[in-house]
């Protein structure tokens, strides 16, 4: 599971949370939209389609500005090919969630010869926080926005979490946010915000195991991982990578006590006895 995954689960559950921050009229009406849009594949990883009562909202999610075809080209090619199916306008959002100075993060429109083709960017790192931290659904980004103060940043997102009064829903969004924010912050610093238990109960946690879902069992093992240790050895991830899913499940439970390396290391040796 890619950051660019987690936040298009966020819109895809909270669809109408999304397309209120994203569109200048709040609507009425919306849905998300499955499409295939077959010229090409859609990168379904990244990409939201909501359908309004007279608008489709796209929206992508990007890590990192360099994408084959590249961003600009891509929004042309999704809004024509939109526009021709459904015969409505669209808005078209990119949300880069890590910082970064390519100039592409800065570019919001397609240009050639003959076509000129605008699109909306929005740089987490430059939004206020407030919107983030007081809306639920939103609430995982907070810790991508602008900030002088980390530590009063990720206090504040700790202080909402606990507020969220249905349990399973506060598991979920302390989920979420907790992967989102190893986008910017050092996992020591990340694990003053959030405890353990949280994250190993989640609802998102169990479904990926649960449901015997080996591909993103495996994506999920390696995202915790780099967030724990950063750059793993090629050879521990590829043992990693071959583990069953009941394997895989007992590492999602035992990372959240292995602090070093050496131990994981020890723990794939003891699987291997089994």
């Amino acid at each position: 599971m890619s950051f660019d995954n987690v936040c298009k689960l966020l819109a895809e559950k909270y669809p109408f949370d999304f397309a209120k921050w994203l569109l200048p009229q709040e609507p009425k009406t919306i849905k998300v939209l499955k499409t295939e849009l077959s010229i090409e594949p859609i990168r379904a990883d990244f990409v939201t389609f909501l359908q309004t009562e007279n608008r489709i909202l796209h929206i992508e999610f990007q890590t990192k500005p360099q994408s084959k075809p590249p961003i600009p080209f891509r929004e042309l090619d999704y809004s024509v090919r939109l526009i021709r199916t459904y015969q409505v306008p669209v808005t078209q959002v990119v949300i880069f969630l890590q910082e970064t100075d390519d100039p592409i993060v800065f570019t919001e429109e397609y240009v050639n010869e003959t076509t000129r083709h605008r699109y909306r960017v929005i740089r987490m790192w430059e939004e206020e926080p407030e919107l983030f931290l007081n809306s639920l659904p939103l609430l995982p980004l907070a810790p991508l926005t602008r900030t002088n103060s980390p530590q009063g940043l990720l206090s504040q997102i700790a202080n909402n979490l606990a507020k969220i009064a249905d349990r399973e829903t506060k598991q979920d969004i302390a989920a979420y946010t907790e992967i989102l924010a190893g986008l910017r912050f050092e996992k020591d610093f990340i694990r003053q915000l959030l405890s353990e238990d949280i994250m190993q109960e989640s609802v998102i946690y169990q479904d990926i195991f649960q449901k015997g879902e080996e591909k993103e069992a495996v994506k999920f093992c390696v995202m915790l991982l780099n967030q724990r240790f950063g750059e793993i050895d090629s050879e521990i991830l590829e043992r990693v990578k071959i583990l069953p899913v009941e394997q895989l499940e007992n590492l999602g439970a035992a990372l959240f006590n292995i602090s070093e390396v050496a131990d994981l290391i020890t723990w794939l040796n003891q699987q291997d006895h089994q």
